[in-house]
């Protein structure tokens, strides 16, 4: 009698981590374009890329401990990959165009999970 989560239980989780992503790339790109000025709240970026990758970090281990061959463990193996772009950030430099290459290659990956955290887990 292991804890499990129901497939539908874990879709928030995957659509909290997809639009902090969102709202992330958002108001950088927004920055970069300077139709935002954040010289005074500089920290906001910064919470907004903390949220990011707590709230994927969350959704990772929560769809881990979902069933092996449940929609939540796929959705999290599928999530999985977008740790590496977000753990390379921080070292991509601001000012340069490997920091928004680098943040963008997480995108398919919060896409397909968000995806397959949507679709149901009994297929045949």
């Amino acid at each position: 009698m292991g804890w499990q989560r129901r497939p539908g239980e874990v879709m928030p989780l995957f659509a909290a981590a997809a639009g902090a992503y969102a709202a992330n790339c958002a108001l950088g790109a927004a920055v970069a374009a300077k139709l935002v000025d954040t010289s005074g709240f500089r920290w906001l970026h910064h919470v907004l890329y903390i949220g990011t990758c707590a709230t994927t970090a969350t959704a990772i281990g929560v769809a881990w401990r979902a069933g092996p061959r449940s929609a939540s463990r796929r959705a999290g193996l599928v999530l999985l990959p977008a740790a590496i772009p977000l753990a390379a950030i921080p070292y991509a430099g601001t000012h340069s165009r490997r920091h928004p290459l680098v943040a963008l290659a997480a995108a398919p990956f919060f896409i397909a999970g968000l995806v397959c955290a949507l679709r149901p887990a009994d297929r045949k």
